[in-house]
């Protein structure tokens, strides 16, 4: 079981996450991060760094984010290795309470 982020990390990109990784499993998109099923450990250390709230464990996705599980695994194959803390995106606070940013994704 892998861990997931989800839609809340959209147009935010928070990487307080990517420094406390163990092994290096994030993954930099434009506006997003994901997370490597493949290389994640389950350790959970990601859960509580994120402010979004926005990282799961595989098993306790909100049903209506379960499609984060493909688009990770997809978007961490393309996407190059994240492993130091960047700024959040300049516009982050205005989305952190968004919901239903899917379509912002920037591939």
């Amino acid at each position: 079981m892998a861990y997931v982020v989800t839609e809340a990390c959209i147009k935010c990109k928070y990487t307080d996450c990517v420094e406390v990784c163990p092994v290096d499993c994030f993954r930099e998109g434009p506006n997003f991060l994901a997370i490597d099923p493949d290389e994640c450990i389950d350790c959970s250390l990601c859960v509580a760094e994120c402010p979004v709230g926005a990282i799961y464990p595989e098993d306790d996705l909100p049903k209506d984010q379960v499609a984060f599980i493909k688009l990770n695994a997809e978007l961490a194959k393309n996407w190059p290795s994240i492993v130091n803390r960047v700024d959040p995106l300049p516009d982050h606070a205005d989305w952190a309470a968004v919901k239903d940013k899917l379509q912002y994704l920037e591939r």
